[in-house]
């Protein structure tokens, strides 16, 4: 044996639809038929002329005709498997193709010439010369497809290969009975038939060979075998070495060994059992091929991207099960037939995986000897069948029947020893099967796992079926952590021991679990794959939890990559949290989609932080693309107003309340009403002009299934800012309503379009068809009517005008998808239900209003109640009490209010306060909860946004005390799907754990941008990270904290000086316990200074403490001294300057402080 030499060029490795494998496929496929046309034409023609020479009986000596037949071909792969083999690894296997393609030519010439001369030993020697090319040509054959296609395509394209094969098996069988029939009565008026189709197939199969690419050859250094028995014997001990290719050789070779059995068994049983003709046999052996050709396209594509060896031993119960049967079918040929195509069916799936492993699994530069050892191997198990076959129909006198019931017992410990040696693939599979009869899976990133050597698999944890699913997607073993408890269990400890699970004892002390880290070490020291779910734990709110640090001891020393994964879309799922429990649920869809992200691997992570933040960074890209095959927001609508088509949907203050059929029939009334000749086609933004309620909840939801884009207008500002809000947008038209104009008049620019002159129009057929439409009508018919799966995720739905803080307001286009991925995100994290009632009170024109309160309720199963007025807080008191709501979206302006003016029996039904917009100052949180029971929550989101980025979770709200989703103080853990980094804001470097930097923000809710302000869209949006202009830090935990606003600080003798900082604690020292207002009493700005570049200033109302005693309360709290404003910087004016969001006015604090101090 020569030592292999590496190929000098390299593979060009291309896909299964380049030329140069579909060359491959169809001179393979020509070859096949070639074969199988000549042996059938031969085989027929030679049993005619036995039954001649013996007396016409009923054909005892077939079956002596067949395994001749079958020895003649098959004993050259034994005789010349060395040289195949050599021929194989030495030259390239493009020219060892080509040129058997050439001597094949020559062998059908001869094949004509024997069939003249009408000479049955001559015609056997010719089928022994095909046998002989054919065998020189197997390993060539079979060894190229790894050369022409990539390792993740190679079970794919052996699929294709045993299909076309099949076909061409099918085809020439049948052309050979055909081309005998029309022989046998004049041979030598007939035969440039035959002479025309086996030279034609002969020559278009070497024409196909020279569209194969160039390739090199695997071991150029080889010499010729001038031994070929001892090469032989050299090549099976080679094979012997490595056992799992040994054990798939004979799983080949059993393979074939049964196919030939069946082969030549179904000509007897056609012929004495059912009383076939020749052409009727052909097609019984049609059938058999078309199932192993149905079975290798399966098994192709069950593998995917990978070589699935646990799919042999349900094709190996086929095989034995169908071949059980045919005993038992009788005289029926449709019961045979059937058996025939499953028993097909069942070897397809056995051999497909079997040879995409021997081809990925050995060395490139001695696959051709292991080929030709596995074909020597495979071919003498074919030599031996057809030796017994005429001894147990002759001599043993057995029909058909018993013969397949022997094959399929045969095959029973054959499919268990599969499962003996190979449980956790047989497991897996069988797994992956019933699984994807629930659930759809689709991997991304396959290839980011590595082929060979070890690697630590990190992944988040949102279901019971996490591993399962990593462990069936992987084409390799993973090794899994689990705790002890579960891998010692009885009733699933069995299943962990097949899987070598390593057990994590974190309750039985340090040693333990460091010996359990150890072991996993090992294992990837080994070169296996161990997979960690790194948070502990299965999530309850969908959010990442914080990353075991002990982690990055599996991977210490071993210089292996840590893998990243993602698992998208098991919320939700009956294993899942979803619904504050386990199991016990049904699935919303069927079958539920799931994706499985792996990401790059890591080589250098070295702590559990940046593996965290890549896994979170993953689950962005996950949502991205699921995100686009979600509902839309209209369609999420409909279906929502149906499933609550008799149940309170929303409501308002003024009384109107309208359950989810009548709302989503008046929405389809003004959709009807806008479409004709209000809006023309091409007028695509509609202003809003109206406070939240039932007619706003129909306006914009009537606009986005017209997939007009809504744009609701600040009410609070100025007419000159709404008319530069109009004009930037481009609106021609406003929908308001006469009652809202009266109590707010106001003149700007635009045509008004009032509700109330829209409902005098609606007639009482237009009434009909929307509430057959609302109450008879199956969704998805809604859904056709209305062309609502024609807008996509991208198509725009809102432009909401920043609240202009720091200058004019700014234009947020916000798309379907940034709006869904947000109220989905939302949901999902604090378990939003049938029961839950949630009180609106922000306006649609801000983006918390526009999305928490307004599209989250109409997109879940929740409904809402509105009030136009958030600082109404007896009225808002009394709406809670009466609709006994659960859910509270606000500001800690309006929390205030309620907190002094509300009563504990009004909230009291309360589950969920989310605040944002402002920092919660902690007291109140802990007021609140003294009055309500109930802590408010503190959020965090920008309009840019969509707006939610994190949120605090109480634990009523995530089913699990001892999971942290809330942490006082700070604006929680980011929304499942978004990802957050810290960044030093003047080098750009990612900052580590409770390190203050820039917070840039990315997920599908960043927005498009800005309304018609490219540069500055493209200034704050990099790589889809979007720069909050936020100052925050994150702890070991994920809890997200901001610490300030860049625009908001002040740099003083070198120091970064917050504003909010001191602004909430001069806010303590002067608030008012007595004062039923909530108005803010302080703000703090700066301006230049001559010497230390800037000079921090107070605004304030009148006051009852006297300044000094606030600055000496100011410096008692701690704050260093360079913080602290000097008594000259006070200055007090009769108004805090706020935004009709209740923040403050940052422009006009400024301008008031410049105007004060002159400077």
């Amino acid at each position: 044996m020569n030592t292999p030499s590496a190929s000098i060029l390299p593979q060009p490795k291309q896909g299964l639809f380049s030329k140069s494998f579909l060359g491959f496929l169809a001179t393979q496929f020509l070859g096949a038929f070639n074969d199988n046309m000549f042996r059938w034409l031969v085989a027929s023609y030679v049993m005619i002329e036995v039954q001649t020479l013996f007396g016409n009986g009923t054909g005892k000596y077939n079956s002596a005709v067949l395994s001749t037949g079958a020895i003649l071909f098959t004993l050259p792969y034994i005789i010349f498997a060395s040289y195949a083999g050599y021929l194989s690894d030495r030259f390239s296997k493009r020219a060892v193709t080509v040129w058997c393609k050439v001597a094949e030519i020559v062998i059908m010439a001869a094949g004509v010439v024997a069939l003249w001369f009408g000479d049955i030993y001559l015609l056997m020697f010719v089928v022994m010369l095909m046998g002989t090319q054919s065998a020189l040509f197997s390993p060539a054959k079979l060894g190229i497809i790894p050369e022409l296609v990539p390792a993740e395509k190679i079970s794919a394209a052996n699929g294709v290969v045993g299909l076309t094969t099949i076909i061409a098996i099918v085809m020439g069988t049948t052309a050979g009975y055909a081309l005998h029939a029309m022989i046998k009565e004049d041979r030598f008026a007939t035969l440039w038939i035959p002479a025309v189709a086996l030279m034609g197939a002969a020559i278009a199969g070497w024409l196909c060979s020279l569209l194969i690419t160039q390739l090199s050859s695997a071991n150029s250094s080889r010499t010729f075998p001038m031994n070929p028995f001892k090469e032989t014997f050299r090549d099976l001990q080679l094979l012997a070495k490595d056992r799992p290719i040994l054990r798939v050789s004979l799983g080949i070779a059993f393979f074939w060994t049964l196919a030939t059995l069946a082969q030549m068994n179904i000509d007897s049983y056609a012929k004495e059992l059912l009383k076939l003709e020749a052409t009727e046999i052909g097609l019984l052996m049609a059938l058999l091929s078309m199932g192993v050709g149905l079975g290798s396209i399966l098994a192709g594509y069950w593998s995917g991207d990978r070589v699935e060896l646990g799919i042999v031993p349900l094709g190996a119960m086929v095989m034995a099960i169908c071949s059980i049967l045919l005993c038992f079918t009788g005289e029926s040929i449709f019961w045979t037939s059937t058996m025939l195509f499953l028993l097909g069916l069942g070897g397809g799936l056995f051999s497909v995986p079997l040879s995409s492993f021997l081809q990925h699994r050995s060395p490139p530069a001695s696959l051709g000897s292991i080929l030709a050892a596995g074909n020597f191997i495979t071919f003498a198990g074919t030599i031996v069948i057809s030796l017994i076959f005429p001894v147990m129909c002759i001599t043993l006198q057995l029909s058909p029947k018993p013969i397949f019931l022997l094959a399929g017992l045969g095959t029973i410990p054959v499919a268990l020893y599969v499962i003996f040696l190979i449980p956790s693939a047989s497991i897996r599979f069988f797994v992956w099967l019933l699984s994807h009869t629930i659930y759809r899976v689709k991997v991304k990133g396959h290839e980011n796992l590595p082929e060979t050597g070890g690697a630590l698999l990190v992944a988040n944890h949102v279901s019971w079926l996490d591993g399962i699913l990593l462990l069936m997607t992987s084409s390799r073993p993973i090794r899994m952590l689990a705790y002890a408890d579960y891998v010692e269990n009885k009733k699933v400890g069995w299943l962990a021991r097949i899987f070598d699970v390593i057990p994590i004892k974190s309750d039985s002390g340090p040693k333990e679990l460091l010996k359990s880290l150890k072991t996993a070490n090992q294992a990837i020291k080994d070169g296996e794959l161990v997979c960690i779910f790194a948070e502990g734990q299965i999530t309850r709110t969908g959010q990442l939890q914080p990353f075991q640090r002990g982690m990055m001891r599996i991977v210490q020393g071993t210089g292996a990559p840590v893998v990243p994964i993602y698992l998208e879309g098991l919320w939700g799922s009956v294993f899942s949290y979803e619904r504050g429990k386990f199991f016990w649920k049904m699935p919303r869809r069927w079958p539920y989609p799931i994706s499985i992200l792996f990401g790059k691997p890591l080589h250098d992570a070295d702590n559990a932080e940046q593996v965290r933040q890549a896994v979170q960074e993953l689950g962005v890209e996950a949502v991205e693309e699921t995100g686009n095959k979600q509902r839309n927001l209209p369609q999420l609508f409909v279906r929502q107003c149906k499933r609550a088509k008799w149940k309170m949907k929303v409501t308002e203050s003024s009384g109107t309340e309208l359950t989810g059929g009548k709302l989503l029939s008046s929405v389809l009334l003004f959709k009807s009403l806008f479409s004709k000749g209000i809006f023309a086609a091409d007028e695509k933004r509609i202003g809003v002009l109206l406070p939240p309620g039932v007619g706003g909840v129909i306006a914009n939801t009537a606009l986005a299934m017209m997939g007009k884009v809504a744009v609701n207008l600040n009410y609070t500002l100025s007419d000159d800012v709404m008319d530069f809000c109009i004009q930037e947008a481009g609106i021609q038209q406003v929908i308001t309503s006469r009652k809202f104009l009266e109590k707010k008049p106001m003149n700007i620019n635009t045509q008004f379009i009032y509700l109330e002159d829209l409902k005098e129009q609606i007639s009482g057929i237009g009434k009909l068809i929307a509430a057959t439409q609302a109450y008879v009508f199956p969704s998805f018919v809604v859904d056709f009517l209305h062309g609502l799966k024609s807008i996509q995720p991208e198509d725009l739905l809102t432009i909401i005008f920043t609240s202009g803080s720091t200058g004019n307001p700014k234009g947020v286009m916000l798309s379907h998808k940034n709006i869904s991925s947000n109220i989905r995100a939302i949901n999902q994290s604090v378990h939003i239900s049938q029961k839950d009632v949630l009180l609106g009170v922000l306006p649609f024109f801000h983006s918390f209003g526009f999305t928490g309160t307004f599209w989250l309720a109409m997109g879940t199963e929740a409904s809402a109640v509105y009030h136009y007025n958030p600082l109404d807080s007896r009225t808002v008191g009394k709406l809670s009490e009466k609709y006994q709501t659960t859910i509270l979206f606000a500001t800690p302006t309006f929390l205030r209010s309620y907190l002094k003016r509300c009563t504990p029996e009004q909230f009291a039904t309360l589950e969920l306060v989310i605040l944002g917009a402002e920092k919660m100052p902690v007291e109140m949180a802990a007021t609140f909860e003294e009055k309500f029971g109930i802590v408010p929550c503190e959020g965090y989101g920008t309009t840019e946004l969509s707006p939610v980025v994190s949120v605090n979770i109480p634990a009523s709200r995530c089913g699990d005390s001892h999971q942290s989703s809330m942490k006082l103080g700070t604006i929680g853990k980011p929304l499942p799907g978004i990802a957050v980094k810290i960044i030093n804001p003047d080098s750009g470097e990612m900052l580590g754990i409770d390190q203050e930097g820039l917070l840039l923000v990315k997920g599908s809710n960043v927005m498009q941008g800005y309304l018609n302000q490219p540069e500055k869209t493209a200034e704050l949006i990099v790589d889809g990270w979007y720069n909050t202009g936020d100052i925050a830090k994150i702890d070991n935990e994920g809890f997200v904290t901001i610490t300030g606003r860049q625009s908001r600080f002040s740099k003083i003798g070198g120091e970064m000086v917050p504003h909010i900082r001191i602004e909430a604690e001069l806010a303590k020292i002067v608030e008012d316990p007595d004062s039923d207002e909530p108005d803010i009493l302080v703000a703090v700005t700066a301006v230049p200074h001559k010497t230390k570049g800037e000079r921090i200033v107070v605004a304030h109302k009148p006051l009852k403490k006297p300044i000094e005693e606030i600055l000496n309360d100011l410096a008692a709290t701690g704050l260093p001294n360079l913080w602290l404003p000097s008594r000259d910087s006070f200055f007090e004016v009769s108004e805090i300057p706020v935004l009709g969001t209740g923040k403050l006015d940052l422009k006009q604090l400024k301008e008031l402080a410049l105007k004060q101090f002159g400077e």
